[in-house]
């Protein structure tokens, strides 16, 4: 199993006008590029030249530009996150309105309109009593914020010995220390021991995946899944444990739904055990899966909502959690505070860039345009079920995996040097090559996922549909 997210995308060095080459050089030279083989853009043994580092220069609605003038399907939104489209220059002009009257104050110990407004905004679209907004620059330390909540709030209320959190298998819940312990993709970890302890795993919702008495009995698995939630938080005591991270939908693996039942039985484990829920949408929230948020969407009220990305669209990173005023009450009291905060959270430009971008998902109607058109995007990616390699496909709204595998009866995976010829050695390069940005991964499973923008319909669909059958077509020849 890999840490990377995606495979490397490899083009020929040959093809750059010299403007690019100058770029890609120069990419290869200073700049530090995440979760990537810097090894792919070094010289060869001979003293020739690497592959050149493919530059994105230009967006325009669902579709991105190189730096050659070749024209891409954001397949991916950027990374889950350009939920709008790329080119929103409403969005623009208010981040610039926003540095010209205030380009930047903290919010330790002082406010400031754009994220007064914002967190109001959030407050109110937000499910039940979710009504405090904490900003971060990002999902990972929202995560990270959520858990140290976790512990303060039981530390305040007499519980000082809950401290210990449960999460899913494979599941991914961002870099900082605390959310990588969170993290259940060991991989992703092994570099970085010892990490924050007191993290522990369950099993996820992957129903091709479950044992085979569940896969035609959605509900009976999703209660065996979220039982497991309980007997791990009796196996290290309840009094031991703080909170449970869950994604709506778990990104890392290839797009996991919850099966019927889950979050609401989750929901009473939580409350039976006095233990926090924490709805990590990070992705699933903004309209990804339909709603503003996906909690809704599945019919379950966390605790605690930590999400980014989508909420600007990408146009300026911003994260946030969200707590109830239950976990907030303790705070009201004395000389009790929240030691913890960042820098960048809250951004003034950044909030101005969220409101801009709520204004846009208002007016144009997006969640409901997801819910529309959802069923729709499943039944084009669905037709790909007919090719050999196709295991399976699943997700919701606008966030889909699909599954590749060696033997479609068996349900055979490939081995890691299988994948690394299927997902290095051509996907990645032909999905490019085809004209759609998306992500080939295999942290578990090997999958290619889709996470488009949200304005796409019908037409789009099968554009995308078409360019992904003609490369899988020929991905068996590649292995």
């Amino acid at each position: 199993m890999t840490t990377e997210p995606m495979a490397v995308y490899e083009p020929s060095s040959d093809t750059h006008t010299p403007k690019g080459t100058r770029h890609s050089e120069a990419a290869r030279d200073h700049l530090w590029m995440h979760f990537t083989r810097h090894s792919v853009f070094e010289q060869g043994d001979d003293g020739g030249r690497g592959h050149s580092v493919p530059i994105i220069v230009r967006g325009e609605g669902h579709k991105v530009y190189d730096d050659r003038g070749n024209e891409y399907i954001d397949g991916l939104a950027g990374l889950f996150t350009n939920q709008v489209g790329h080119g929103r220059t409403e969005i623009a002009e208010a981040m610039a309105h926003q540095a010209g009257t205030l380009g930047f104050f903290p919010l330790w110990s002082y406010a400031h309109p754009p994220a007064i407004e914002l967190a109001e905004r959030l407050a109110d679209i937000a499910p039940g009593e979710l009504n405090r907004v904490f900003f971060t620059t990002g999902g990972g330390e929202a995560v990270e914020t959520a858990w140290k909540l976790a512990k303060q709030y039981f530390k305040l209320t007499g519980k000082p010995g809950k401290h210990k959190v449960i999460s899913r298998s494979v599941a991914y819940h961002g870099t900082p220390q605390g959310a990588l312990s969170i993290t259940g993709i060991p991989a992703a970890k092994e570099m970085f021991e010892p990490l924050v302890p007191g993290a522990f795993k369950v099993p996820n919702t992957n129903l091709y995946r479950a044992p085979e008495r569940f896969r035609d009995d959605e509900k009976a698995f999703g209660e065996w899944a979220a039982d497991r939630i309980g007997e791990a938080i009796e196996f290290e005591g309840p009094d031991t444990v703080a909170a449970v991270f869950l994604e709506p939908v778990q990104n890392s693996g290839g797009c996991f739904p919850p099966p019927p039942g889950y979050f609401e039985r989750v929901r009473k484990i939580c409350d039976d055990y006095d233990v926090l829920l924490v709805s990590d949408e990070t992705i699933c929230a903004f309209g990804r899966i339909g709603s503003m948020f996906a909690c809704e969407d599945f019919g379950y009220e966390p605790d605690i909502i930590t999400t980014a990305k989508g909420i600007t669209s990408g146009y300026a990173p911003l994260g946030l959690m969200i707590a109830s005023e239950r976990l907030f009450e303790p705070f009201r009291q004395g000389m009790n505070y929240f030691p913890h905060g960042y820098t960048w959270g809250g951004h003034p430009v950044s909030c101005a860039a969220a409101m801009a971008n709520l204004d846009i998902f208002e007016r144009e109607g997006l969640t409901d345009h997801v819910k529309a058109n959802a069923g729709a995007f499943r039944a084009t990616l669905e037709r790909l079920l007919d090719l050999p390699i196709v295991g399976d496909v699943r997700g919701a709204g606008y966030f889909y995996g699909i599954e590749l595998v060696k033997d479609k009866e068996t349900r055979e995976t490939f081995n890691d040097e299988e994948c690394e010829r299927l997902l290095r050695g051509y996907l990645s390069k032909a999905l490019f090559d085809a004209g759609i940005y998306c992500r080939a991964d295999d942290r578990g499973d090997p999958v290619i996922q889709l996470a488009p923008a949200l304005t796409i319909g019908q037409a789009e669909f099968d554009d995308i549909e078409s360019r992904l059958r003609s490369v899988l077509t020929e991905a068996e020849q590649h292995l």
